[in-house]
C-alpha cells in the first residue's frame, strides 16, 4: 500500500486573504513546497514537508500561488499551505556606467546584453539593474561575467524573495515564471491517469 494520496482540484484561499490570514493565525501548518518550475504545472504529485501527499488536478490555465491554501481542518485547526520557492538571482548594476561617457556607457551595456544573450538568461531591467535568475550554478555564472568583465558594471547573487519585492507582476512573472522559457515547450503530452 502506497502512502495516501490527497487529490486537491481547487485552491481554498491564499494565506494573503484578510479571512485566512485570521483563521490561521494560530493554526498548525504543513508546507507544500514548490519550486517556481513546478508551481507553473496545472497537475504535479508532492508531499509536504509534514509528509502527506498531495495530488494537484487544477482546471487548465490555473497554477499555485505563493500562500495558496489547499487543505483546512477546521477542528484540527491543520492548513496546508502552498510554498513557492523563488530561485535565487544575479543583480547586475549598471550604475558605475554613470561614470563614463554616453558611448562608452552604451557600449559597455551593450557588451553586458551581448553576454547574457549568448547564455540565454532571461533578464528584467528595472531601475539601473539588471535581475537575471539563476537558470545556472552561481559559480558557472560567476565565470560568464568576470570572462566579459565590463567596465564599471557590478554584480551580486541575492534572494529570489528579495527581489520579488522590488518588481511589477508582469516584471515577476517573466523573471520567475518560466512560462517563456523553453522548458516548458515540451509538456503538453500528459499520460492517461489510473485512479
Amino acid at each position: 500500500m502506497g502512502a495516501f494520496v490527497e487529490i486537491i482540484e481547487k485552491v481554498l484561499g491564499n494565506r494573503a486573504d484578510a479571512d485566512w490570514a485570521g483563521r490561521l493565525r494560530d493554526a498548525n501548518i504543513d508546507y507544500l513546497e514548490l519550486s517556481q518550475w513546478d508551481a507553473q504545472k496545472n497537475r504535479l504529485r508532492k508531499e509536504t514537508l509534514g509528509g502527506r501527499v498531495m495530488a494537484v488536478a487544477l482546471e487548465r490555465g490555473e497554477s499555485l500561488r505563493d500562500g495558496d491554501v489547499l487543505d483546512w481542518d477546521e477542528k484540527q485547526r491543520c492548513a496546508v499551505v502552498c510554498r513557492i520557492r523563488l530561485c535565487p538571482v544575479m543583480a547586475v548594476d549598471l550604475s558605475g556606467l554613470a561614470a563614463f561617457g554616453e558611448e562608452d556607457a552604451v557600449s559597455c551595456a551593450v557588451k553586458l546584453g551581448h553576454a547574457l544573450g549568448n547564455q540565454h538568461w532571461p533578464a528584467v531591467v528595472k531601475k539601473g539593474v539588471v535581475y537575471v535568475p539563476m537558470t545556472a550554478d552561481e559559480k558557472v555564472m560567476s565565470a560568464v561575467m568576470d570572462t566579459h568583465a565590463i567596465a564599471g558594471v557590478t554584480y551580486a547573487f541575492l534572494s529570489g524573495e528579495s527581489v520579488y519585492e522590488a518588481l511589477s507582476g508582469e516584471e515577476a512573472r517573466l523573471l520567475f515564471g518560466g512560462a517563456e522559457s523553453p522548458l516548458s515547450g515540451h509538456e503538453h503530452h500528459h499520460g492517461h491517469h489510473h485512479s
